[in-house]
Parts: structure tokens; C-alpha cells; sequence
């Protein structure tokens, strides 16, 4: 069974650990095996840069571990994705494990960002204008990309040949 990691900022959800059982589901009814960051259990008493140097290094390992990604790359904290997935994302591609990505479809960048007619946005820097629906060096990362969760794990499944 293909383990999957399960990237994405669905760790600060307040359901995270209900929602992360939730995904986990989804991937066995299609028979691969969800790695959830929240599946290491931190140990206590660590000083809060221990743990997020412990948290590091366990979701590393667990990435490390998996066969594929799948990445929640839904806006988070403003226009972009979470800066923590969008990191699992460039160490999956460095190592070569194959990657699918979920998010609600808004348009390319330019539809998504507002920008003045030279396509700069309210801190003057340039909104890309390639068509695609993510920063290039993410759009151009993926083996596909879902509109949903259950899509996306379903595709995923396909795309591994399960």
C-alpha cells in the first residue's frame, strides 16, 4: 500500500486531529496509506524551540518515509499557500516522490491578485501572468491537481496505478 504524506495547514484546523483521521480514511478507501504530520505525538516538556526543531525533524522523516504527496495548497493566512506545505513541497519534488495537490479553482494568479493595469499589486511587486493558477515554481511541481480532497486522493490513487 502507497504511503502518501498529507501536507498542508490542516494541522492549525481546530479539528485537526478529527480532520486528520477524516483524510486518513479517504486514502485507505482508495488504498494508499495517509501519513499525517500530527501522527507524531510530541513529547512533553520540550522548550518551544526543541519541540518545533522536534516537530522538524519528525515531519521530515515521516516525508522522507512516503511514496507520494498529497498537498493541501488552498490560500492560507492571505493569497498564498502555507509556507510549512509549500517547503514539503520543494523536499518532495528534490526527492523525487511524485506529488497531486488540492485547492478550490480561482483563476491564474492575475484573476486572483489585485494589480494595477502593469500588473503590480498594492506592495508593487509583479503578479505573474503565465495562466496558472499558483506560483509557477509550484504549478509547474505537480503531477496534478484536484478541486477537493476526495478528488484528489482518488486521482492520487490513479496516478500511482491503485
Amino acid at each position: 500500500m502507497p504511503k502518501v504524506y498529507l501536507a498542508g495547514p490542516d494541522v492549525f484546523r481546530r479539528d485537526a486531529l478529527e480532520h486528520g483521521a477524516h483524510l486518513k480514511r479517504l486514502c485507505a478507501a482508495h488504498g494508499l496509506e495517509g501519513l499525517y504530520p500530527l501522527d507524531n505525538a510530541l513529547p512533553a516538556g520540550l522548550a518551544p524551540a526543541a519541540a518545533a526543531q522536534w516537530i522538524f525533524a519528525a515531519n521530515v522523516a515521516l516525508l522522507r518515509s512516503a511514496d507520494a504527496v498529497l498537498a493541501n495548497l488552498e490560500p492560507f493566512r492571505g493569497h498564498e499557500p502555507d509556507s510549512g506545505t509549500v517547503f514539503e513541497v520543494g523536499m518532495a519534488v528534490a526527492l523525487g516522490k511524485p506529488l497531486w495537490v488540492c485547492f478550490a479553482p480561482a483563476g491564474d494568479l492575475r484573476a486572483q491578485i489585485p494589480h494595477d493595469p502593469d500588473g503590480r499589486d498594492a506592495q508593487g511587486w509583479q503578479v505573474e501572468d503565465f495562466g496558472l493558477p499558483r506560483n509557477l515554481m509550484l504549478a509547474c511541481s505537480w503531477a496534478g491537481h484536484s478541486a477537493t480532497v476526495e478528488a484528489a486522493v482518488a486521482a492520487l490513487a490513479r496516478h500511482l496505478g491503485v
